[in-house]
């Protein structure tokens, strides 16, 4: 009988230090995955944020050099390789309208075309092709990278980024549609741009 006794007091003690054990690392596990992550830091899991800026993010499509020769808006300039110039179109996002024929200036177009060309203005490019070759106005697509010393910027991606432009997923080229998503959720969140508040109208 007092052997059946110190069993049971036995198991008694194990169940309940297993139930304080279970406690404790509930207690101590980490937070919930899915909070935001601010632009220009990097991931738990070590992938980068939606910014552009970094050498682990770099074209990985077929691309090429040109000379950009001309801005025509904030989504749309004339570049120059192997002799020519190609009016190019960027992938992945879109600007307000600010040279379209029989469409006003619409608000925050200046805006896009002139951080557009802070961006990217007399300077060297790389050029990279995701599916399609051209629009249907014959426009080049690509995504237009500035590769400044280890540091690769996406123009495209950095736009959408700064709240100058707004998604614009046209498959099959989707390559990057994730970040750009990512970046303007953040530009959202951040109320810059586009997101920003839009003054009112004059009576």
């Amino acid at each position: 009988m007092t052997v059946q006794l110190v069993r049971g007091a036995l198991i008694l003690v194990l169940v309940a230090a297993s139930v304080g054990c279970d406690a404790s690392l509930e207690k101590s596990a980490p937070e919930p995955a899915g909070t935001p992550i601010p632009v220009g830091s990097t991931a738990a899991n070590g992938a980068p944020s939606p910014t552009t800026g970094s050498e682990s993010f770099r074209p990985v499509g077929p691309t090429q050099t040109a000379t950009v020769v001309r801005i025509v808006d904030g989504d749309t300039i004339v570049v120059r390789f192997n002799g020519r110039d190609h009016r190019l179109r960027y992938i992945g996002m879109d600007t307000p309208e600010t040279v379209k024929p029989s469409t006003p200036v619409q608000w925050m177009g200046p805006e896009a075309a002139a951080a557009n060309r802070a961006l990217v203005a007399g300077r060297t490019v790389i050029l990279e092709k995701d599916v399609s070759e051209t629009d249907r106005f014959d426009r080049l697509l690509r995504y237009v990278w500035l590769h400044d010393g280890g540091t690769w910027t996406m123009v495209d991606l950095e736009l959408v980024r700064r709240g100058f432009a707004q998604v614009e997923t046209d498959p099959p080229d989707v390559r990057y549609a994730d970040r750009f998503v990512a970046a303007q959720r953040a530009a959202r969140q951040a109320g810059v741009g586009l997101w920003g508040d839009r003054p009112t109208a004059s009576p």
